[in-house]
Order: C-alpha cells, then structure tokens, then sequence
C-alpha cells in the first residue's frame, strides 16, 4: 500500500513548482511543496472520519483544522519568505481550533511533579506554547534531503505506538497521516521531492495537535529533544552572536567548520555525504523516540 502511495506521490508531484538541489551537482530543480498531499490527504480522511459520526468528540474536526492552518501558514512562508522573527509567531494561530473546541485534558503528565491540571491555563497558555515550540523547532531543521520528513514521520510512529499501547481512541487519527508522510519521506530521502515549508509546518502542528488531543504531551517532549538541541544551537549563536549555520560542499561530502546546529555539529566532527548525514540524525530521533514509548510503558 504504502508503495503505491509512493508511486502516485511521484506523479502529482510533476504538477509542483520546482526549486533548486543545492547539495547536488548541477543544482538539479526538484519538485517543491509536496507537503501539500500530506495535508490533502489526511484532512480529508479525518473530515470524513468525523462525518462517519464514527467519533463522539470532535477530535478528528480539530485535527483536521490544526492540519489546514498549519499548512496555510507553511505555504505563506513559502510565497513570502517571512523573517523568522514574523514566522515563529505563525503557529499560535494554528493552535486556535485547540483553543475553541477545547479538545484534550487539562491534566498533563510531567516528569518532576507528577500530573498537574493546568485548568483554563491549559488551553489559553500550555497548548499554544507546546504547538509553537514544537512546529518551530521542526521547522528549523531542514536543508537536506528527507530531514524535513524523516524526523517528524519517526516521532509521529512513537505518538501512534504510545497511544495504541495505552489504548487511545484517537490513534485512528494516525492512519492515513502516518502514511502519507512516510510515503512523502521515502521520495524525499531520494532527492525526487521537496516538502517544504508547506510540509515541515504541517508535520510540525501534527505533532503537537494529536500529542494534545491524545494527552500524550510527556512522550511528544522527550521524542523532540534534538530538535530542541538543534533550535538551541541555532538561537543562542544567531541571539548572541550574530552567527548562522551553513554546511560546506566538497561533493560528494558535506562538512562544517563551526557547530551552530545540529547538522554543523555533526558534519564538524564527521563530514559525512547527504544521506549519511541525514540517517545519523534520524537515529537520534529513534533513540529518543524509543526512549519516550519505553517511558510510557513504565
């Protein structure tokens, strides 16, 4: 199933406005702002999930809705170029369908003081900071082939794996999205499509959204901790010191001789190619997503 999807992905995606490969010889133009299937996609299966009056609460409409902003917003950025000092304020209006419907608990887990109800505070303050954290920092990390794809799709795995565990009635909201970005990540990874800001935006308030919705918030924030060292990196040296993150080509191999993120950090120590590169950082999100659902069981 999942290759068929591949392959239909790789159809539509000749219709795209293509953008330059700039870790490729020649600078190839690729496909761009395909993370628009993804949102396509599992928009219209969660309204028609709702619509089977399958699901009591509104959880699928709301979803859905975070989807849809978060998308918009991602294709904004993608028409407009926006400063990140205007973009990472984007996210709180995608954490308004949240706010109004009021979907998930009030009472969340937390490691240091157990689980605390956050009451009213909860929707109006602790759910648009955990949507605007986490789609920025996904955000953040990007550049190389199936980074901006890969990470999300293994951390979304680790928030459909808790919640089947644990027995959540909204893990059916996972279907078809956990699909669609590992078939967006499996062209992406191959250098046939970007996402864009479209997709990375999308990933990121999907994330975030069903994490709030399922009440799994614990695991979403330990299955994103290199994408918070990543942002770490990047605002403390662009903050402080003035200074922004680029990788060096010497095809086939990337290197850096500075450490402002997280993909600089390891290309400093190990200048590796693209793809190698891309899978070491991946591994770090199975650790801390394997990590987040042992968490979860204990």
């Amino acid at each position: 199933m999942l290759y068929k999807v591949a392959a239909g992905i790789l159809g539509i995606a000749k219709l795209f406005p293509k953008a330059p490969d700039e870790h490729k010889p020649g600078r190839p133009m690729i496909p761009n702002g395909l993370g628009a299937v993804y949102i396509l996609s599992s928009v219209i299966y969660l309204f028609i999930l709702q619509g089977l009056q399958r699901w009591n609460r509104l959880s699928a409409l709301t979803l859905a809705s975070c989807i849809l902003f978060g998308g918009f917003m991602g294709l904004f950025d993608d028409w407009a170029d926006l400063r990140w000092r205007y973009k990472a304020f984007l996210p709180l209006i995608a954490a308004l369908p949240l706010i109004v419907l009021r979907e998930g608990e009030t009472t969340m887990s937390t490691y240091f003081w157990g689980k605390v109800d956050f009451g009213p505070l909860y929707y109006f303050v602790v759910a648009p900071l955990i949507v605007t954290i986490t789609t920025n920092t996904v955000n953040q990390l990007g550049g190389l082939n199936g980074l901006e794809s890969i990470c999300p799709s293994i951390v979304l795995s680790g928030l459909f794996a808790v919640s089947m565990l644990h027995g959540r009635e909204q893990t059916v909201l996972l279907y078809v999205p956990l699909v669609a970005s590992w078939a967006l990540a499996y062209y992406n990874f191959r250098g046939k499509i970007f996402v864009g800001n479209t997709g990375s935006f999308s990933f990121g308030i999907t994330l975030a959204s069903y994490a709030i919705i399922a009440n799994i918030e614990q695991t979403l924030a330990v299955s994103i901790i290199p994408y918070i060292i990543n942002s770490s990196l990047i605002l403390i040296n662009i903050l402080f010191f003035k200074r922004r993150a680029a990788l060096e080509i010497s095809w086939p191999m990337l290197k850096a001789k500075h450490r402002r993120s997280l993909t600089t950090l390891i290309a400093y120590y190990y200048p590796t190619t693209e793809h190698k590169l891309v899978l070491l950082i991946s591994s770090l999100f199975i650790l801390t997503t394997a990590v987040a659902v042992l968490i979860s069981v204990t």
